[in-house]
């Protein structure tokens, strides 16, 4: 059962005059851009600050449980650390990040560490983690109750590991700025989420404006909404071992203002509507449907995004016939209405 909601305490609604600390807990082959790519975020934010002339806000470390004061990343990049988790003191005004990495599989059983994490929770701002991360937050029983993501190849590792997590494959983050019960603990699906991560975290912190600025400065989009799918359906024909499938998925995003009926499909790929489904399930997960759907909301974002059209224009062109259809896709796959999604990452926006 989700926690009951409580009085937020000091430690998660102020934001002290001090500026904010940004703790990434390094180990043995995690993976380097999980701890990189959000670091970089707050740092990046630092020097717009200064370019405004304001002061840093963000004080960015990287801390380990090695003695050795570095940690070798699964890259082979060494990287090297501020001090020992153990010996923090983290003031109230305080994020900590854990990353992901193959060195999980072992990192996740590290009862110490569990300890500690449990230990900081009810006293930082917040608490989250970057791609398989998540399966050290759900060792250490925080995530019950919760949604939460992880790297597309985790998900199913995620959801034996304890069946009162919601596990939610199709979103890139589960930061919820303001959330009651659960706005300071939040996880990131695969290496770069962790990037989006990160400036949803400095836009809660500094305001869109500053966010923009970040992420102009990194080349990069304004931010994909925390509810975005992780990868592109459109990469699928790369992943299918059936060559009637990968025909079939070759062909689909030419044809996304036509039928794209089960039948149709199956009628295409010449194979029984029950084959089909099968196929694809085995394949790729989802349903024919499903997959169509997808496919035509990544058409309709992109068209959305070149601010070329009309979003009656473009729920007709990527077959959706009406805009409500187009919408109620919308919130379902990116929680964004289609006229917010394209005044939020259109290309005029200056988001990129």
């Amino acid at each position: 059962m989700p926690r009951k909601s409580a009085t937020p305490s000091p430690a998660r609604s102020r934001r002290a005059s001090e500026g904010h600390l940004v703790v990434c807990v390094g180990y043995e082959n995690a993976m380097s851009l999980d701890i990189a790519g959000p670091l970089q975020v707050f740092a990046t934010a630092n020097d717009v600050r200064i370019k405004q002339g304001l002061r840093a806000w963000y004080r960015p470390q990287l801390v380990s449980g090695d003695a050795s004061g570095a940690v070798t990343t699964s890259s082979g990049l060494r990287m090297l650390v501020d001090g020992n988790w153990r010996d923090l003191e983290l003031p109230a005004n305080s994020t900590v990040l854990i990353p992901g990495g193959d060195g999980v599989d072992v990192i996740q059983h590290d009862e110490a560490l569990r300890a500690w994490i449990r230990h900081i929770e009810p006293h930082v701002m917040r608490l989250g983690s970057v791609c398989s991360g998540a399966l050290v937050l759900a060792r250490a029983g925080l995530l019950n109750g919760m949604a939460a993501t992880t790297h597309w190849c985790r998900v199913d590792q995620l959801r034996e590991m304890n069946p009162d997590i919601a596990v939610d494959s199709d979103r890139l983050h589960t930061f919820e700025a303001g959330h009651p019960v659960y706005g300071h603990l939040f996880t990131s699906a695969g290496v770069t989420a962790g990037i989006d991560l990160a400036l949803a975290l400095v836009e809660a912190d500094l305001g869109r404006a500053c966010a923009l600025a970040v992420a102009r400065q990194l080349v990069m989009f304004m931010r994909r909404p925390g509810g975005q799918a992780q990868f592109s359906p459109l990469l699928a024909p790369e992943t299918t071992q059936a060559p009637r499938l990968a025909q079939l998925l070759d062909w689909i995003p030419g044809q996304i203002g036509a039928d794209l009926s089960v039948g149709r499909l199956a009628e295409k790929a010449c194979l029984p509507p029950r084959t089909l489904a099968r196929v694809f399930q085995k394949e790729l997960g989802t349903t024919p449907a499903k997959y169509v759907e997808r496919v035509r909301v990544e058409a309709a974002s992109a068209l959305l995004g070149q601010q070329q059209a009309s979003v009656t224009t473009v729920a007709r062109l990527c077959g959706f016939g009406h805009p409500e259809n187009l919408r109620r896709s919308f919130h379902k796959h990116l929680a964004v209405s289609p006229q917010a999604f394209a005044e939020r990452f259109g290309s005029s926006s200056g988001s990129g």
